[in-house]
């Protein structure tokens, strides 16, 4: 992909990033993108094991109709708690925040982001405002939902002010983190990098940044009005102030349908990188995937209205909901597409990365499968606010986005910390997460067809069966993150060493050191080749090292 090569050098910076200073102000304060990626990653997977333990108490609680072990206001505030630490603490900064922060400008050929301070502010505001989510546990909880949907937002008792705030807070963290990206990559791509020799998960992250910068002041905003009528009464979401509570869901779903997309966007571009490296294969397609990229980011600010088919908006409104509903698909469709053919033929080989990349295809294709069903505008009527929406949502953003963030932490592991993790065991997590999850999900489809509604802590005894049997599915996820999570962190104590190209990839990330020295690249690297240019058969296949001179 260029003409650069990574020779070690006796220069006192030419040490591995994680070697350069170890105390913790060194970390705190640092400017290096790789050492911020990191603690994001931290503190990301941190958020994922709290909002992992609220739902396998959920799941225990609706082994049997009835109490079991806590009462429902405990377990409104337990399901509000797994809702917002999963989306606004893990999955919306998981991928661009973390990774993205990482091995963007590794891919571009850059030595940082374009503004390394913003960027550490954008980690602290990022711990702030977790601090405040999670001190509403103290302050009496939240029994809302992560939707916070008024009225009863405005009425209930509990530190609604404080959770909403700290999503507040949590916004200026994601719009900065989109911002430094977007300069990034205008403005410090490698010589030679044209944008359409931009890896496929720059193009992902380039259009999940703009959505990032457009959408979230509208959250922002939305949320500070529902704390000005809780603490002063204005009347803008509550009919018993002159307010309408329908406003609040439309303000809300503008924001969070394009954030549906900040979460799955980055994702996609993960399994774009993974698909074309182990299937030793040209990407298929790479112009529709990067445009499809952009379209799908357009068109998700004109959705919003298929969440709220029976708020009462008109037939007519609904009629246009549902066409752009169908329309949003077909960019997602090209993706999968263009994957399946990389597939085709390929040379595919089967390491823990694309086994999870394999189960991501799977899941996101019956998420976005089921979608359309909830597009439609009869069909939607019988399954609005049901288990087929908690399976849908589930198959979307957990088998998508969170199986194509454990694909990519697999696959820049040995990248980020130098080391290598056993391939078994993380192939066999692999495995076990795919059959927790349909056991957990798919369940929950058949669930919602026969109208069990969403949210609620009882349930008629008819529906025992398939909620134990999703309850059982939930206990083999969790096996399968702690096989996955114990295999990681073992390979610190094994200290098997990366190669700078254990994949064999083509992308500039991969061919420095593993891991990158403090400044990324000894000269500034040319590149003169696409991202995914693999040898042909009968070719010798270099590697991306082989081309960097």
């Amino acid at each position: 992909m260029n003409d650069h090569a990574a020779h070690a050098h006796d220069d006192a910076h030419d040490v591995p990033f994680l070697e350069d200073g170890k105390g913790w102000k060194s970390w705190l304060f640092t400017l290096d993108h790789k050492r911020i990626g990191v603690m994001y990653l931290w503190s990301v997977l941190i958020a994922f094991a709290a909002g992992g333990v609220f739902a396998l108490l959920l799941r225990l609680e609706l082994m049997a109709p009835g109490k079991q072990y806590i009462e429902a206001d405990t377990y409104n505030r337990f399901f509000t708690l797994h809702g917002a630490i999963m989306v606004f603490l893990f999955i919306i900064p998981a991928i661009p925040s973390a990774m993205g922060n990482f091995v963007l400008p590794l891919m571009l050929g850059a030595k940082d982001v374009a503004f390394p301070r913003l960027n550490l502010l954008s980690f602290w505001i990022y711990g702030i405002g977790s601090i405040m989510a999670l001190s509403s546990i103290v302050f009496g909880g939240v029994e809302t939902g992560w939707t916070f949907y008024t009225p009863y937002s405005t009425n209930t008792s509990g530190a609604v002010v404080m959770m909403t705030l700290s999503v507040f807070v949590l916004g200026f963290s994601s719009i900065l983190t989109g911002l430094n990206f977007i300069v990034t990559i205008h403005k410090m791509r490698a010589p030679g990098m044209s944008f359409f020799r931009m890896p496929l998960f720059v193009w992902a992250t380039y259009a999940t940044s703009i959505l990032q910068v457009m959408a979230t002041p509208v959250l922002g905003i939305t949320l500070l009005l529902l704390v000005a009528e809780r603490t002063l009464g204005i009347g803008i979401f509550d009919p018993a102030l002159g307010g309408d509570p329908v406003l609040y869901q439309h303000f809300f779903w503008f924001y969070s349908h394009p954030a549906v997309y900040i979460m799955i966007l980055p994702g996609m571009g993960v399994i774009s990188e993974i698909i074309t490296v182990f299937s030793r294969k040209t990407i298929f397609g790479y112009r529709a995937i990067a445009y499809s990229s952009l379209g799908i980011a357009i068109i998700s600010f004109l959705v919003w209205g298929h969440h709220m088919f029976l708020s009462g908006q008109s037939a007519y409104a609904g009629m246009v909901f549902s066409f752009l509903t169908f329309l949003v698909a077909i960019p997602s469709a090209i993706k999968v597409f263009n994957w399946t053919a990389t597939l085709y033929k390929g040379s595919i080989s089967f390491d823990a990365p694309m086994m999870w990349t394999l189960s991501f295809m799977v899941l996101f294709t019956i998420g976005g499968l089921t979608g359309l069903f909830l597009g439609a505008l009869g069909v939607d009527v019988h399954l609005h606010d049901t288990y087929f929406v908690v399976a849908h949502f589930h198959y979307v953003m957990m088998g998508g986005t969170v199986i194509a963030f454990y694909a990519g932490l697999h696959y820049w592991w040995p990248k980020m910390f130098g080391v290598m993790y056993r391939e078994g065991p993380a192939k066999f997590s692999a495995i076990i997460v795919f059959i927790g999850f349909n056991a957990t999900f798919f369940t929950q489809f058949v669930l919602g067809t026969r109208g069990m509604p969403r949210r609620y802590y009882n349930y008629l005894d008819q529906y025992q069966p398939l909620h134990q049997f999703s309850t059982f599915g939930s206990w083999i996820i969790g096996l399968g993150f702690i096989v996955m999570t114990v295999n990681l962190l073992a390979s610190f104590k094994q200290k098997v060493k990366a190669p700078a190209n254990p994949w064999g990839a083509r992308t500039l990330e991969w061919s420095i050191p593993s891991p990158p020295i403090t400044h990324n690249f000894h000269k500034t690297p040319v590149v003169t080749e696409g991202p995914y240019d693999f040898p042909v058969e009968g070719q010798a296949a270099s590697g991306a090292e082989g081309k960097h001179a």
